[in-house]
């Protein structure tokens, strides 16, 4: 059995909709013909069949956000054009791709109801004048509640037998809103017994990506991008033999192919190498997404929409090492370099740790950090939108011993981005730091602080945002990773 999870723009048009139930049916009908059956009240990882994760159309989470934040600063009209422009869109798709009229009429009315109560909750927004988290995923996980039961629908239309689950049924989360967080064992339960006796009589299930919902039933969401997440959970919690990530790009790039006109699509990662371009900046999967699969060792496939017979990237336990370490690219941009520096901090201990905890209390995501052995200093990265906040608390938690000139100076630096070079072979082979700074020097592009971890999968550079993509190309080109 698999998992295929298909992102927004997989099925944002009827073209790209007809084109997901193209890929579902092809793919029940080859793990059918070259799998064998599974001993009766089991659902082993060659069962045939599939299971469907599907992201909301492309741009509806966005317009369902933007409708719901208007509502709250009291403007009703966004949430009204969001209703009758959404109820158009999904209709139009089922009346193209769904010749019964049972089925379309069916659908409609299930467009029109969770369309309502969005706009029910809008209206009560507005009341209120607060858009609360816990409010705001409920709001934003309206669009996957419309395009899961039309791709049901759609796979229904082509033979396919498919049935519409909620993922609020099955993966059960912790009321961390906005950012839920699993909580596998009574997941594992729910979708065992909600989703094998769909699977072993033949049903393929299709299920929202994105939410999930409390154990009282309170609608959740992973996080932006966490239909990803959902895929991998399901498939941990099944088993499955292997979880597809369709989206619109040939798996993962050395590079981003805007940048670096020679960037190529990779064979095979590890689970090490894709948890670090995630984190740092690659768009094709959710940070997340690696970590139920790593449990269960299970191999990850990133595949391409609109090019099928493309074989993508399989991201498995432990692959094969490249001649030169390197295996890609990336970075983060928008960030702030923030250091506190002075000679009275040599020897104190507690620095460190008064530091990341003033940092915590904002809360903010610190992407990198960087100390000398000298202890005279310490710089970390942050993203920009959190700089002026961790400054600010940097300054109280420290007004001490700036008075008393034990730490001089808390600067930042603005307009900064991370660039990583990733890859897991890097570990042991000699000479991969100096290839990367010759390559900038090269170039003239200087290297404002430097960060590597001991699992030695990535080097993290932190260069101005003006020489950036001239330090990605350079890279590139110096590890030759734009050819086999």
């Amino acid at each position: 059995m698999i998992v295929m999870k298909f992102g927004g723009t997989s099925v944002g048009t009827t073209d790209s909709i007809d084109s997901v139930a193209q890929i579902v049916a092809a793919a029940i009908e080859k793990k059918a013909e070259c799998a064998p059956a599974a001993a009766d009240g089991e659902l082993e990882a060659n069962t045939p069949g599939a299971l469907v994760v599907v992201s909301a159309m492309s741009g509806v989470t966005n317009t369902l956000i933007d409708a719901a934040q208007s509502a709250a600063a009291g403007d009703e009209t966004p949430y009204r054009d969001a209703r009758s422009q959404l109820l158009v869109r999904h209709q139009v798709v089922a009346g193209q791709l769904i010749e019964d009229g049972v089925e379309r009429a069916a659908l409609g009315r299930l467009f029109d109801n969770r369309l309502r109560e969005f706009e029910r909750l809008c209206r009560s927004i507005t009341v209120l004048g607060e858009l609360t988290q816990r409010g705001l995923d409920v709001v934003s996980g309206v669009g996957e509640r419309l395009s899961a039961p039309l791709l049901a629908a759609v796979l229904r239309a082509r033979g396919v037998k498919a049935q519409f689950v909620d993922a609020g049924e099955l993966i059960i989360t912790d009321e961390q809103f906005g950012g839920a967080n699993p909580l596998m064992e009574p997941t594992v339960t729910r979708c065992r017994d909600r989703l094998l006796p769909m699977l072993q009589s033949g049903v393929v299930p299709v299920v929202t990506g994105f939410v999930g919902a409390t154990e009282n039933g309170v609608p959740t969401t992973l996080g932006r991008g966490g239909s990803d997440y959902s895929a991998a959970v399901l498939g941990a919690a099944l088993d499955t033999a292997e979880i597809q990530i369709w989206t619109d790009v040939d798996g993962v790039m050395t590079a981003d192919p805007r940048i670096v006109a020679g960037a190529r699509s990779m064979d095979e990662l590890s689970y090490e190498e894709v948890a670090e371009l995630a984190y740092y900046g690659a768009k094709v999967l959710h940070p997340k997404t690696v970590t139920p699969a790593v449990d269960r060792k299970i191999p990850l496939r990133v595949l391409n929409t609109f090019n099928p017979g493309h074989p993508g990237t399989r991201i498995v336990e432990r692959t094969r090492e490249l001649r030169n370490g390197v295996k890609a690219i990336t970075a983060v941009r928008d960030l702030r370099l923030i250091t506190i520096s002075g000679r009275g901090m040599i020897g104190v201990p507690g620095i460190a740790a008064r530091t990341f905890n003033a940092v915590a209390r904002q809360p903010a995501n610190v992407l990198m950090i960087s100390q000398g052995s000298s202890e005279q200093s310490i710089c970390f990265v942050v993203p920009e939108s959190e700089g002026e906040a961790v400054i600010a608390a940097l300054k109280d938690e420290f007004a001490r011993e700036l008075d008393r000139h034990m730490i001089e100076e808390i600067a930042s630096q603005t307009d900064i981005v991370i660039v990583a070079v990733i890859g897991a072979g890097m570990k042991g082979t000699p000479g991969i730091a100096a290839r990367v700074f010759s390559a900038l020097g090269a170039q003239g592009i200087n290297v404002i602080a430097i960060a590597q971890g001991s699992s030695e999968a990535n080097i993290s550079l932190v260069v101005l945002q003006a020489f950036a993509d001239d330090a990605i190309r350079a890279i590139h080109d110096t590890f030759e990773l734009g050819t086999e």
